[in-house]
Protein backbone atom coordinates (compact mmCIF):
# COMPACT_ATOMS: atom_id res chain seq x y z
CA UNK A 1 0.00 0.00 0.00
CA UNK A 2 1.08 3.08 -1.23
CA UNK A 3 1.89 6.30 1.62
CA UNK A 4 -1.02 8.37 -0.47
CA UNK A 5 -3.35 5.63 -0.09
CA UNK A 6 -2.67 5.45 3.58
CA UNK A 7 -3.90 9.51 3.63
CA UNK A 8 -6.47 8.86 0.89
CA UNK A 9 -8.07 6.19 3.68
CA UNK A 10 -8.55 7.97 6.27
CA UNK A 11 -9.18 11.19 4.68
CA UNK A 12 -12.44 9.29 3.24
CA UNK A 13 -13.36 7.70 6.35
CA UNK A 14 -13.61 11.05 7.86
CA UNK A 15 -15.87 11.97 5.14
CA UNK A 16 -18.25 8.61 5.39
CA UNK A 17 -18.16 9.85 9.51
CA UNK A 18 -19.78 13.88 8.42
CA UNK A 19 -21.74 12.44 5.58
CA UNK A 20 -20.69 12.39 1.81
CA UNK A 21 -22.56 16.05 1.15
CA UNK A 22 -20.01 17.68 3.16
CA UNK A 23 -16.93 16.01 1.64
CA UNK A 24 -16.19 18.61 -1.27
CA UNK A 25 -18.35 21.67 0.65
CA UNK A 26 -14.87 23.80 0.48
CA UNK A 27 -12.81 22.22 -2.71
CA UNK A 28 -9.98 24.43 -4.26
CA UNK A 29 -10.37 26.93 -0.90
CA UNK A 30 -6.66 27.62 0.75
CA UNK A 31 -6.19 27.71 4.29
CA UNK A 32 -3.02 29.43 6.09
CA UNK A 33 -1.55 28.36 8.90
CA UNK A 34 0.96 30.30 10.62
CA UNK A 35 3.41 28.00 11.97
CA UNK A 36 5.11 30.07 15.10
CA UNK A 37 7.66 28.29 17.26
CA UNK A 38 11.49 29.03 17.80
CA UNK A 39 13.45 28.65 14.94
CA UNK A 40 17.05 29.93 16.50
CA UNK A 41 18.87 29.24 20.08
CA UNK A 42 19.07 26.09 21.81
CA UNK A 43 15.87 24.17 20.94
CA UNK A 44 15.65 25.12 16.91
CA UNK A 45 16.65 21.84 16.02
CA UNK A 46 13.25 21.26 17.49
CA UNK A 47 11.52 23.89 16.23
CA UNK A 48 12.96 22.82 12.21
CA UNK A 49 11.72 19.73 12.31
CA UNK A 50 8.42 20.26 13.67
CA UNK A 51 8.18 22.78 10.55
CA UNK A 52 9.03 20.63 8.61
CA UNK A 53 6.59 18.16 10.01
CA UNK A 54 3.58 20.63 9.40
CA UNK A 55 4.74 21.50 5.59
CA UNK A 56 4.68 17.73 4.58
CA UNK A 57 1.88 16.78 6.49
CA UNK A 58 0.28 20.03 4.31
CA UNK A 59 1.90 18.40 1.18
CA UNK A 60 0.24 15.04 2.17
CA UNK A 61 -3.32 16.15 3.11
CA UNK A 62 -3.23 18.64 -0.52
CA UNK A 63 -3.47 15.47 -2.28
CA UNK A 64 -7.07 14.48 -0.30
CA UNK A 65 -8.92 15.73 2.47
CA UNK A 66 -12.52 15.62 3.15
CA UNK A 67 -12.93 19.23 3.37
CA UNK A 68 -11.62 19.75 -0.18
CA UNK A 69 -8.89 22.62 0.59
CA UNK A 70 -5.43 23.13 -0.14
CA UNK A 71 -3.37 23.94 3.17
CA UNK A 72 -0.10 26.73 3.29
CA UNK A 73 2.27 26.54 6.28
CA UNK A 74 3.30 30.01 7.17
CA UNK A 75 6.44 29.73 9.61
CA UNK A 76 7.18 32.45 12.36
CA UNK A 77 10.28 32.05 14.59
CA UNK A 78 8.86 33.43 17.73
CA UNK A 79 12.78 32.36 20.00
CA UNK A 80 10.90 30.58 22.66
CA UNK A 81 9.56 33.98 23.64
CA UNK A 82 5.68 34.91 24.60
CA UNK A 83 6.58 38.66 23.39
CA UNK A 84 7.95 37.47 20.20
CA UNK A 85 4.83 34.69 19.97
CA UNK A 86 2.44 37.74 20.54
CA UNK A 87 4.26 40.05 17.66
CA UNK A 88 4.95 37.25 15.15
CA UNK A 89 0.96 36.22 15.76
CA UNK A 90 -0.43 40.12 15.09
CA UNK A 91 1.78 39.81 11.78
CA UNK A 92 0.17 36.73 10.50
CA UNK A 93 -3.39 38.43 11.54
CA UNK A 94 -1.85 41.45 8.99
CA UNK A 95 -1.05 38.79 6.50
CA UNK A 96 -4.92 37.96 6.74
CA UNK A 97 -3.68 34.45 8.41
CA UNK A 98 -6.91 32.92 10.74
CA UNK A 99 -5.37 29.99 12.04
CA UNK A 100 -2.29 29.26 14.31
CA UNK A 101 -0.47 26.85 15.29
CA UNK A 102 2.68 26.49 18.11
CA UNK A 103 3.27 24.15 20.69
CA UNK A 104 7.20 24.81 21.99
CA UNK A 105 6.35 26.46 25.42
CA UNK A 106 3.48 26.86 27.69
CA UNK A 107 4.60 30.38 28.20
CA UNK A 108 4.03 31.31 24.26
CA UNK A 109 0.41 29.19 24.46
CA UNK A 110 -0.93 30.88 26.90
CA UNK A 111 0.65 34.15 25.40
CA UNK A 112 -1.31 33.11 22.26
CA UNK A 113 -4.71 32.61 24.15
CA UNK A 114 -4.65 35.69 25.93
CA UNK A 115 -4.05 37.76 22.84
CA UNK A 116 -6.64 35.81 21.09
CA UNK A 117 -9.64 35.73 23.77
CA UNK A 118 -9.61 39.65 23.38
CA UNK A 119 -8.75 39.92 19.78
CA UNK A 120 -11.98 37.74 18.38
CA UNK A 121 -14.01 39.56 20.73
CA UNK A 122 -13.25 43.27 19.03
CA UNK A 123 -12.73 41.93 15.78
CA UNK A 124 -16.48 39.43 14.58
CA UNK A 125 -15.92 38.27 11.85
CA UNK A 126 -12.27 38.20 11.88
CA UNK A 127 -11.59 35.61 14.57
CA UNK A 128 -8.27 33.82 14.62
CA UNK A 129 -8.25 29.66 15.68
CA UNK A 130 -5.50 28.27 18.29
CA UNK A 131 -4.31 24.83 17.00
CA UNK A 132 -1.77 23.71 19.92
CA UNK A 133 0.19 21.12 18.88
CA UNK A 134 2.30 20.22 21.90
CA UNK A 135 2.28 23.13 24.77
CA UNK A 136 1.19 20.80 27.65
CA UNK A 137 0.45 22.71 30.55
CA UNK A 138 -3.02 21.29 31.99
CA UNK A 139 -4.17 24.77 32.60
CA UNK A 140 -4.75 25.79 29.10
CA UNK A 141 -7.58 23.42 29.20
CA UNK A 142 -8.38 24.52 32.79
CA UNK A 143 -8.44 27.72 34.03
CA UNK A 144 -7.20 29.49 31.13
CA UNK A 145 -9.39 27.14 28.63
CA UNK A 146 -10.67 29.21 25.44
CA UNK A 147 -13.59 28.19 23.04
CA UNK A 148 -10.60 29.26 20.74
CA UNK A 149 -8.13 27.07 21.58
CA UNK A 150 -7.79 23.81 20.93
CA UNK A 151 -5.07 21.15 22.21
CA UNK A 152 -4.15 18.25 20.26
CA UNK A 153 -1.33 16.67 22.65
CA UNK A 154 -1.95 15.15 25.87
CA UNK A 155 -1.31 17.47 29.02
CA UNK A 156 0.98 16.68 31.43
CA UNK A 157 -1.09 15.12 33.98
CA UNK A 158 -2.70 12.83 31.16
CA UNK A 159 0.63 11.74 30.57
CA UNK A 160 1.63 11.35 34.22
CA UNK A 161 -1.13 9.28 35.08
CA UNK A 162 -0.20 6.74 32.12
CA UNK A 163 3.53 6.97 32.91
CA UNK A 164 2.48 6.23 36.69
CA UNK A 165 0.06 3.61 35.90
CA UNK A 166 3.01 1.82 34.26
CA UNK A 167 5.31 2.57 36.90
CA UNK A 168 3.59 1.33 39.80
CA UNK A 169 4.24 -2.20 38.90
CA UNK A 170 7.72 -1.61 38.32
CA UNK A 171 8.80 -2.93 41.72
CA UNK A 172 12.68 -2.17 40.86
CA UNK A 173 11.91 1.55 41.54
CA UNK A 174 12.46 2.61 44.96
CA UNK A 175 13.67 5.81 44.98
CA UNK A 176 13.13 8.62 42.58
CA UNK A 177 14.72 12.02 41.82
CA UNK A 178 12.78 14.76 39.75
CA UNK A 179 14.38 17.10 37.91
CA UNK A 180 12.82 19.61 34.78
CA UNK A 181 12.43 22.61 33.19
CA UNK A 182 11.86 25.72 35.75
CA UNK A 183 8.52 26.98 33.97
CA UNK A 184 5.04 26.03 34.02
CA UNK A 185 5.23 22.36 32.21
CA UNK A 186 8.50 21.28 34.33
CA UNK A 187 6.44 22.87 37.76
CA UNK A 188 3.44 20.63 36.33
CA UNK A 189 5.53 17.60 35.74
CA UNK A 190 6.72 17.92 39.97
CA UNK A 191 3.23 18.09 41.17
CA UNK A 192 1.52 15.63 39.42
CA UNK A 193 4.19 13.17 39.35
CA UNK A 194 3.97 13.46 43.69
CA UNK A 195 0.68 13.34 43.43
CA UNK A 196 0.51 10.08 41.25
CA UNK A 197 3.50 8.22 43.31
CA UNK A 198 1.58 9.18 46.66
CA UNK A 199 -1.73 7.17 45.46
CA UNK A 200 -0.02 4.70 43.43
CA UNK A 201 3.03 4.14 45.00
CA UNK A 202 3.37 5.62 48.57
CA UNK A 203 6.58 3.27 49.02
CA UNK A 204 8.52 5.29 46.92
CA UNK A 205 10.85 8.10 48.47
CA UNK A 206 11.20 11.12 46.50
CA UNK A 207 14.80 11.72 47.10
CA UNK A 208 15.78 14.83 45.91
CA UNK A 209 14.18 17.67 42.86
CA UNK A 210 15.82 20.03 40.94
CA UNK A 211 14.06 22.85 38.32
CA UNK A 212 16.68 24.27 35.71
CA UNK A 213 15.77 27.59 33.97
CA UNK A 214 14.64 26.94 30.75
CA UNK A 215 16.98 25.79 27.51
CA UNK A 216 19.79 27.99 29.59
CA UNK A 217 21.68 25.24 30.48
CA UNK A 218 24.73 23.71 28.60
CA UNK A 219 26.56 21.65 31.70
CA UNK A 220 24.61 19.00 34.02
CA UNK A 221 26.98 17.07 35.37
CA UNK A 222 26.39 18.99 38.33
CA UNK A 223 22.97 17.98 38.64
CA UNK A 224 23.62 14.59 37.74
CA UNK A 225 26.19 14.66 40.94
CA UNK A 226 23.51 15.40 42.71
CA UNK A 227 21.31 12.61 41.67
CA UNK A 228 24.39 9.95 41.69
CA UNK A 229 24.48 11.35 45.48
CA UNK A 230 20.84 10.69 46.54
CA UNK A 231 20.83 6.77 45.50
CA UNK A 232 18.23 7.55 43.12
CA UNK A 233 17.12 4.23 40.83
CA UNK A 234 14.82 6.59 38.60
CA UNK A 235 14.40 9.90 37.07
CA UNK A 236 11.32 11.71 36.11
CA UNK A 237 12.27 14.70 33.67
CA UNK A 238 9.75 16.75 31.66
CA UNK A 239 12.88 18.07 29.86
CA UNK A 240 13.00 18.16 26.22
CA UNK A 241 15.05 19.66 23.32
CA UNK A 242 18.58 20.89 24.40
CA UNK A 243 17.86 20.73 28.51
CA UNK A 244 16.77 16.88 27.47
CA UNK A 245 19.76 15.99 25.45
CA UNK A 246 22.22 17.67 27.51
CA UNK A 247 21.03 15.60 31.06
CA UNK A 248 21.81 12.90 29.44
CA UNK A 249 24.71 13.39 27.88
CA UNK A 250 25.76 14.25 31.49
CA UNK A 251 24.16 11.21 33.33
CA UNK A 252 25.92 8.70 30.21
CA UNK A 253 29.47 10.69 30.91
CA UNK A 254 29.14 9.93 34.50
CA UNK A 255 28.14 6.76 34.35
CA UNK A 256 25.13 7.33 35.99
CA UNK A 257 23.09 3.63 35.95
CA UNK A 258 19.17 4.67 36.92
CA UNK A 259 16.17 4.20 34.84
CA UNK A 260 15.27 7.49 33.14
CA UNK A 261 11.16 8.19 32.58
CA UNK A 262 10.97 11.35 30.37
CA UNK A 263 8.51 12.38 28.28
CA UNK A 264 10.45 13.73 25.41
CA UNK A 265 13.32 10.92 24.35
CA UNK A 266 12.13 11.29 20.70
CA UNK A 267 12.91 14.81 20.42
CA UNK A 268 15.79 15.51 17.96
CA UNK A 269 19.50 15.60 19.35
CA UNK A 270 18.33 13.23 22.21
CA UNK A 271 18.44 9.59 20.66
CA UNK A 272 21.81 10.19 19.26
CA UNK A 273 22.58 11.47 22.55
CA UNK A 274 21.50 8.13 24.36
CA UNK A 275 23.29 5.41 22.75
CA UNK A 276 23.87 1.81 23.15
CA UNK A 277 24.40 2.26 26.97
CA UNK A 278 20.45 3.48 27.77
CA UNK A 279 18.92 0.81 25.83
CA UNK A 280 16.30 -0.50 28.04
CA UNK A 281 16.67 2.26 30.76
CA UNK A 282 15.24 5.16 28.81
CA UNK A 283 10.84 5.14 28.68
CA UNK A 284 9.21 8.12 27.08
CA UNK A 285 5.44 8.41 27.68
CA UNK A 286 3.62 9.97 25.02
CA UNK A 287 1.04 10.07 21.95
CA UNK A 288 3.15 8.55 19.07
CA UNK A 289 3.32 4.77 18.77
CA UNK A 290 6.14 4.32 16.66
CA UNK A 291 4.90 1.03 15.35
CA UNK A 292 1.81 1.69 14.37
CA UNK A 293 1.97 0.09 10.39
CA UNK A 294 0.38 4.09 9.23
CA UNK A 295 2.42 5.85 11.17
CA UNK A 296 5.34 4.01 9.79
CA UNK A 297 4.50 4.91 6.55
CA UNK A 298 5.09 8.62 7.07
CA UNK A 299 8.00 8.17 9.01
CA UNK A 300 9.77 6.00 6.38
CA UNK A 301 8.68 8.87 3.80
CA UNK A 302 9.59 12.00 6.13
CA UNK A 303 13.05 10.07 6.59
CA UNK A 304 13.87 9.55 2.93
CA UNK A 305 12.90 13.23 2.09
CA UNK A 306 14.44 15.09 4.90
CA UNK A 307 16.92 12.63 6.38
CA UNK A 308 14.87 13.06 9.94
CA UNK A 309 12.58 11.19 12.19
CA UNK A 310 8.61 12.04 11.87
CA UNK A 311 7.70 12.16 15.82
CA UNK A 312 4.91 14.17 16.96
CA UNK A 313 1.85 12.55 15.62
CA UNK A 314 0.00 15.52 17.12
CA UNK A 315 1.01 16.98 13.50
CA UNK A 316 -1.19 14.44 11.62
CA UNK A 317 -4.25 15.03 14.12
CA UNK A 318 -3.93 18.88 13.56
CA UNK A 319 -4.74 18.53 9.81
CA UNK A 320 -7.45 15.36 10.61
CA UNK A 321 -9.39 17.02 12.68
CA UNK A 322 -9.43 20.61 11.14
CA UNK A 323 -10.32 19.78 7.58
CA UNK A 324 -12.65 17.03 8.85
CA UNK A 325 -14.08 19.99 10.84
CA UNK A 326 -14.46 22.46 8.03
CA UNK A 327 -16.13 19.64 6.05
CA UNK A 328 -18.49 18.98 8.84
CA UNK A 329 -19.23 22.96 8.83
CA UNK A 330 -19.16 23.20 5.21
CA UNK A 331 -16.65 26.41 5.79
CA UNK A 332 -13.64 27.69 6.73
CA UNK A 333 -14.75 30.46 8.73
CA UNK A 334 -12.98 30.24 11.71
CA UNK A 335 -16.25 30.47 14.67
CA UNK A 336 -17.65 27.73 12.71
CA UNK A 337 -14.69 25.36 12.52
CA UNK A 338 -14.17 25.93 16.22
CA UNK A 339 -17.62 24.89 16.72
CA UNK A 340 -17.92 21.80 15.01
CA UNK A 341 -14.93 21.27 16.03
CA UNK A 342 -15.78 20.52 19.57
CA UNK A 343 -16.96 17.31 20.64
CA UNK A 344 -15.80 15.97 17.13
CA UNK A 345 -14.83 12.51 16.50
CA UNK A 346 -12.21 11.53 13.24
CA UNK A 347 -9.82 8.25 12.97
CA UNK A 348 -6.26 8.59 13.52
CA UNK A 349 -3.28 6.23 14.14
CA UNK A 350 -4.52 3.07 15.73
CA UNK A 351 -8.11 4.33 16.57
CA UNK A 352 -10.17 7.29 16.62
CA UNK A 353 -9.34 10.41 19.15
CA UNK A 354 -12.11 12.87 20.32
CA UNK A 355 -12.03 16.64 20.68
CA UNK A 356 -13.53 16.88 24.28
CA UNK A 357 -16.02 19.80 23.98
CA UNK A 358 -16.25 21.36 27.46
CA UNK A 359 -12.83 21.95 27.31
CA UNK A 360 -11.19 21.64 23.61
CA UNK A 361 -8.38 18.77 25.39
CA UNK A 362 -7.89 15.93 22.78
CA UNK A 363 -8.61 13.16 24.23
CA UNK A 364 -6.86 10.10 22.95
CA UNK A 365 -4.86 6.73 23.44
CA UNK A 366 -1.04 7.34 25.75
CA UNK A 367 1.67 5.14 24.69
CA UNK A 368 4.54 4.12 26.64
CA UNK A 369 7.90 3.00 25.07
CA UNK A 370 11.48 1.72 26.11
CA UNK A 371 14.99 2.93 23.88
CA UNK A 372 16.21 -0.45 22.53
CA UNK A 373 18.21 -1.39 19.74
CA UNK A 374 16.10 -2.42 16.50
CA UNK A 375 15.10 -5.87 15.50
CA UNK A 376 13.96 -7.13 12.75
CA UNK A 377 11.16 -6.07 10.56
CA UNK A 378 9.11 -4.06 11.68
CA UNK A 379 10.76 -2.90 14.51
CA UNK A 380 14.08 -2.16 12.17
CA UNK A 381 13.48 1.73 12.08
CA UNK A 382 16.50 3.61 13.49
CA UNK A 383 15.96 6.67 14.95
CA UNK A 384 18.65 9.62 13.91
CA UNK A 385 19.89 6.42 12.08
CA UNK A 386 21.45 5.32 15.63
CA UNK A 387 20.06 1.64 15.32
CA UNK A 388 18.32 2.23 17.95
CA UNK A 389 14.41 3.54 18.35
CA UNK A 390 11.49 3.25 21.01
CA UNK A 391 9.30 -0.12 20.94
CA UNK A 392 5.79 0.84 22.21
CA UNK A 393 5.59 -1.53 25.51
CA UNK A 394 2.07 -0.45 26.87
CA UNK A 395 -0.92 1.24 25.17
CA UNK A 396 -3.19 2.85 27.31
CA UNK A 397 -6.71 3.58 25.96
CA UNK A 398 -8.19 7.50 26.04
CA UNK A 399 -10.10 7.04 29.10
CA UNK A 400 -7.48 5.53 31.10
CA UNK A 401 -5.32 8.58 30.42
CA UNK A 402 -8.17 10.86 30.67
CA UNK A 403 -8.25 13.42 33.07
CA UNK A 404 -11.56 16.04 34.36
CA UNK A 405 -11.75 19.75 33.77
CA UNK A 406 -12.47 22.78 35.68
CA UNK A 407 -12.83 24.49 32.73
CA UNK A 408 -16.23 27.01 32.41
CA UNK A 409 -16.31 27.71 28.69
CA UNK A 410 -16.73 30.89 27.40
CA UNK A 411 -18.88 30.41 24.04
CA UNK A 412 -20.02 32.87 21.53
CA UNK A 413 -23.28 33.77 21.38
CA UNK A 414 -25.48 31.21 19.83
CA UNK A 415 -22.82 28.48 20.49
Amino acid sequence: MKLKRTFLSIALGSAMVLGSSAALAQKGETVKIAWIDALTGLTAATGQNQLKGFQFMAEQFNKSNPAGVKFEVVSFDNKLSPQETVNALQAAIDQGIRYVAQGTGSGPAAAIIDFLNKYNERNPGKEVVFLNYAAVDPSLTNEKCSFWHFRFDADTSMKMEALTTFMKDDKAVKKVYLINQNYSHGQQVVKYAKENLARKRPDIQIVGEDLTPLAQTRDFAPYIAKIKASGADTVITGNWSSDLTLLVKAANDAGLNAKFYTYYASVSGTPAALGAGSAGRVYQVGVMNFENPAARKVMDEYKAKFNDDFYTAQIFNVYTMLSAAMAKAKSTAPIKVAAAMGGLEVPSWGGSVTMRKSDHQLQQAVHMTVWQKAGPKPFDYSVENTGFNFRNVKTYEPYVASTPTSCQMKRPAGL
